[in-house]
């Protein structure tokens, strides 16, 4: 099925941006700023993958230093003792929110240390800011920021061509950019710092997708799409001499240069009628292979060939793998095998159905074989095997017909990639998860080769609601593209995403507060039902039936009991029902497009919010009556919430800059509403376990207060704030959704628009659980087996990174608990998290913290530490608990 980035959460902002509100209401006179700082430790609930990858890029110098990027959630960098990517962008703040989309990454073969990405993610009204171009002198630990003239395209149409973005790999100060919109090829000659146009490069494109699209979305100019050096042609030090660089013309796709750029002229013979999206140099062999479609991709693509041309003698041979009247789809992705001058790969980006292909040639495309054959149609035979255990959810659930198999080889599939160090070592993005193999070769010896998700710690989802009911799962989520999931644990993947049905994008979701076993979905597909009901807390699913005219899922509330469900759908009004939803009747009194949310305690009541105005129903969502209160944000760009165990408690978010922008409380469901003084502004709300002592659930906004842009906690009802993440980590926009955890005091769940659900748990140990009294005796030693797994999370000269898993494997909960290890090389430890430590020599002795130290049967508990290391970072083999010695994973 066909999968697509979502707009939602990035339109959402950009109404806020423009929308105008009325003057607000008095404000709260007694409220406080207090921004108190507190230190957080911040994961991924993981999902690993979940969108599209359209780009991989592998040092040429340096063995195992690989980045990928990502449409709209930001790059990575590959971790090989881990197998795992880290995030590199996670430091862009609200105000940059469209530096989380990538349209081109550079790592620089003179220098590894330096990397280089094209940030921006949209070129028309959507993005407000222009691109950029980030660099950095360590590996994306930090970066430096040259603001471009001109906007980039993370997530526009042609994204999956490339690489736009070039570094010299003689003269490494000089790097290449080649712009969409009709900018042209800009070059920088001092790394990156600063950038002019290259005013005698011939062609800025033509090439738009629809020119009749009025957003400027699909109209755009695609520009200028990729930049290759042949290294031969250039000296350590002295700028290469020959340049390639392809550009979004059908008649007019490739230029070169011979004199490093100050001329330029079209490549003579070549063929027209199709976009070359990638341009690969093989400099042993002698041949720049591209990869040619008749559209610019990702999803369009019916007409393709992939052709060599001889740079010695200007001989242009069509190689293509399959002749062009056999062809529906169209060629991007294209390797070759820096160890085997000759071998070179392709995909059929966009074959969707039944398959994407992979092509493989080892004489340089004289002859090619398929990744999978027809035996007798619709029957398959496969060159390789697929092992999505570490990601069950690929699959979608889905038992298809022959020809299509689950999980599917791919789709949008225009980022392949051999390492260059290592012939057997592939990689390969798609629309949802990043795949690679290690035993390549096993296709030219005629075994079959193993592909398996290489995605871990790449999390790219774009999250539109978030709930944690106070019983079963911590975590449900409404996400882009891939639904939802049921968190049973956060650090595990889980089987399967929401099924039956399988909404393309999850708009909202809602739990029964009183009754968490029943939880409702409403989302997009493109046929079918767009609600959804589980009565055991999000495991399984039934559909339920449209009211007419339902175009789009909306918003959605279930009644605190469970017994009625309230629904403003796309393309119909505000919808209730009893039951589950086999019957609908239209609620009066409210407008269509409200948005909706239940009491969390008198079960007929719900809420409605729409353009300025605030909605209360009391019979269950039959009839609506707008609230006299004013002063509210005109726009819709405003999220609210009802407290649990409070009837009438309702907190309101949202507003734009040229009006009523901030973060209101109503006692009284609705009638009046206090806005809080402290609050510059608020774009979500969410509530969480209450602090020890206090009297009221903790409060967690992602807001801007005391003129600082942040994700708060107040543990006071609002009189104070605490910043809870830090300048690196931002995460772009994280306005859609954002909820506390009500078992877990501390613990905050922060919607992304593109780098998943992050989660983040609190070092204050005296907060929820209680610190440590020295005058208690201490907890009885737990009993019962354990086992543990350490991880080494990342590593770097001198320092490494570490989790740490403690499994309850026993028959009986802990409460308190004590770990301890010895390292086999001298390593210390330097910070932890989640636990307290204490080292003597290479011993190391880790304590639960407060919140931590309950542990279930059959649950575990995670912490983590940053060290040091000198000559060898072994694993410790053995650890303890009190006198038991432990498992090791």
């Amino acid at each position: 099925m066909r999968r697509t980035r979502i707009l939602t959460a990035v339109l959402a902002l950009a109404a806020g941006l423009l929308a105008g509100t009325p003057p607000a209401l008095a404000a709260d006179s007694t409220a406080k700023v207090s921004l108190a700082a507190d230190t957080y430790t911040w994961k991924n609930a993981r999902i690993d993958g979940g969108g599209f990858v359209p780009g991989i890029v592998f040092n040429r110098k340096e063995k195992n230093l690989a980045y990928a990027r990502t449409d709209i959630g930001g790059a990575y960098r590959w971790q090989e003792p881990t197998k795992t990517w880290t995030p590199l962008l996670d430091s862009v703040g609200w105000d940059d929110w469209g530096h989380t989309g990538v349209v081109s990454l550079a790592s620089d073969s003179v220098d590894p240390n330096k990397v280089y990405a094209a940030v921006g993610t949209y070129t028309n009204s959507w993005d407000p800011k222009n691109g950029a171009v980030l660099r950095s002198s360590d590996r994306g630990a930090s970066w430096q920021k040259t603001d471009l003239p001109f906007k980039l395209g993370g997530n526009m149409p042609g994204r999956g061509m490339g690489e736009r973005l070039a570094v010299d790999p003689n003269r490494n100060s000089v790097l290449y950019l080649g712009a969409p919109s009709g900018k042209g090829l800009w070059r920088s000659t001092d790394s990156g710092v600063s950038w002019s146009q290259v005013a005698n490069f011939p062609n800025v494109g033509n090439y738009q997708q629809d020119p009749s699209d009025t957003s400027g979305y699909a109209s755009d100019n695609q520009g200028v799409v990729w930049v290759t050096f042949d290294e031969s042609t250039g000296t350590s030090g002295n700028a290469t001499k020959t340049v390639y660089v392809g550009v979004a013309d059908l008649q007019n796709s490739v230029y070169r240069s011979t004199d490093a750029g100050a001329t330029w002229t079209r490549l003579a013979g070549q063929p027209t009628g199709y976009l070359a999206h990638k341009g690969v140099l093989d400099t042993a062999g002698g041949y720049l292979y591209l990869s040619y479609s008749d559209k610019g991709g990702p999803y369009d693509g019916g007409k393709g060939q992939v052709w060599r041309y001889a740079t010695a003698s200007g001989t242009w041979t069509n190689i293509s793998p399959v002749a062009e009247a056999d062809t529906y789809y169209g060629f991007s992705g294209l390797t070759v095998d820096r160890q085997k001058p000759g071998t070179v790969m392709a995909t059929a980006y966009s074959s969707w159905w039944p398959d994407t292909q992979i092509f493989r040639s080892t004489d340089s495309g004289a002859t090619w074989t398929r990744a999978w054959d027809y035996t007798s149609y619709p029957n398959r035979a496969n060159r390789y095997t697929m092992d999505v255990s570490s990601s069950p959810w690929l699959t979608w659930g889905a038992n298809p017909s022959p020809p299509e198999q689950a999980p599917k080889l791919g789709w949008m599939t225009e980022s392949l990639e051999i390492d260059p160090f290592n012939s057997n070592r592939l990689m390969y993005g798609t629309g949802a998860t990043l795949y690679g193999t290690e035993n390549l070769t096993n296709w030219d010896s005629g075994g079959q080769f193993t592909i398996k998700p290489m995605v871990q710690g790449l999390e790219e989802t774009a999250v539109l609601d978030l709930a944690s009911p106070p019983s079963g799962a911590p975590l449900l989520s409404a996400l882009g593209d891939v639904g939802g999931f049921r968190h049973t644990d956060l650090t595990k993947v889980p089987s399967m995403m929401f099924t039956s049905p399988n909404f393309t994008t999850t708009t909202s979701l809602d739990f029964a507060e009183t009754n968490p076993n029943t939880v409702v979905r409403v989302g997009n597909l493109d046929s079918g039902p767009h609600i959804a009901f589980s009565t055991d807390n999000g495991t399984n699913w039934f559909a339920g039936s449209d009211p007419s005219g339902v175009s789009g899922g909306g918003t959605v509330a279930a009644a605190s009991d469970g017994s009625r469900f309230v629904w403003s759908p796309d393309g119909a009004g505000v919808q209730y029902t009893a039951g589950f939803g086999s019957s609908w009747s239209a609620s009066s009194g409210i407008p269509a497009g409200a948005v909706v949310e239940s009491d969390r305690v008198d079960a007929k009541t719900f809420y409605g919010f729409k353009s300025g105005k605030f909605y209360v129903s009391t019979d269950g969502g039959a009839t609506f009556t707008a609230s006299a209160a004013s002063g509210l944000p005109s726009g819709d760009s405003v999220r609210f919430k009802a407290l649990p165990g409070v009837k009438g408690d309702v907190w309101l978010a949202g507003g734009a800059t040229d009006g009523a922008y901030g973060l209101w409380h109503s006692t009284d469901g609705g009638a009046s509403w206090t806005k809080l003084s402290n609050v510059d502004q608020a774009d979500a709300i969410g509530f969480g376990k209450a602090a020890t002592g206090a009297s009221y659930q903790t409060l967690y906004t992602s807001a801007k207060i005391g003129g600082v842009r942040g994700i708060f906690r107040s543990t006071d009802k609002g009189a104070s704030w605490t910043r809870v993440n830090d300048d690196a980590h931002q995460w772009g926009y994280t306005g859609a959704a954002i909820t506390g955890d009500p078992r877990v005091y501390g613990r905050v769940y922060v919607a992304t628009n593109g780098r998943g659900v992050i989660y983040g748990d609190t070092s204050d140990t005296s907060g929820g659980g209680g610190g440590t009294d020295p005058t208690d005796p201490p907890d009885p030693a737990p009993t019962g087996a354990c086992a543990v797994t350490y991880k080494i999370t990342n590593q770097w000269s001198g320092g490494f990174q570490a989790d740490v898993q403690l499994a309850n494997t026993g028959s009986s909960a802990w409460s308190g608990w004590t770990l301890a290890w010895t390292f086999p090389h001298a390593q210390t430890v330097s910070q932890t998290w989640n636990a307290e430590t204490t080292q003597s020599g290479s011993a190391v002795t880790a304590k639960n913290v407060g919140w931590n130290a309950n542990v279930a049967a059959g649950s575990s508990v995670s912490f983590g530490f940053t060290g040091s290391w000198s000559g060898t970072n072994g694993k410790p083999t053995a650890f303890k608990l009190g006198d038991r010695s432990c498992t090791v994973a």
